[in-house]
């Protein structure tokens, strides 16, 4: 699929070979505050969860695909809340820090965009981005994301509350 290969990345589904990056990087708990995770992931889920990862995207209602550059997976990006009916889906990415600063997730970001607008035929996609992601939402809105909205106190992490934005890109293309 050319719509999901970039200039320097390639997207692609999970596979079996991929539990020691999934284990490691899920188990992180640098990661935890934008997955809502409070516990670590044994072997066995994540084995069960890649082996479902095989489900289309209008059975389970997400996707996730992993970011590779040189065939080493340096990230994921995931769409989640999938809603065939109304057209939208929640997108979100994660890259490895070391991995930070180099492009690959606005380049994972855009080729997603144009699978989820032309393959998926979606109207709209949202994101969900605390406050103090500066990062992510410079990220997003370069890529054309609009801040919509504020959810007041919506994260408790590390003994605070944290706003949450969201932010939306609508397809004008259709």
């Amino acid at each position: 699929m050319e719509f999901l290969k970039g200039k320097n990345i390639v997207l692609r589904a999970l596979e079996p070979e991929d539990l020691t990056f999934l284990f490691d990087t899920e188990n992180k708990e640098v990661f935890w505050e934008v997955s809502g995770t409070t516990a670590p992931f044994s072997k066995y889920i994540l084995k069960q969860y890649i082996a479902n990862a095989g489900q289309s995207i209008y059975e389970a209602l997400q996707q996730r695909f992993v970011i590779e550059v040189n065939k080493q997976p340096v990230g994921m990006v995931d769409l989640f809340d999938f809603n065939p009916v109304h057209h939208r889906a929640g997108i979100g990415i994660l890259i490895l820090p070391e991995f930070e600063g180099l492009g690959f997730a606005k380049e994972a970001l855009e080729q997603v965009i144009h699978y989820s607008f032309h393959h998926l035929q979606l109207h709209q996609l949202y994101a969900n981005i605390t406050s103090d992601n500066h990062r992510s939402i410079h990220l997003f809105s370069a890529l054309s994301f609009l801040e919509i909205g504020c959810k007041k106190e919506w994260i408790y992490s590390n003994n605070t509350y944290k706003n949450e934005l969201i932010f939306q890109l609508i397809n004008t293309h259709e």
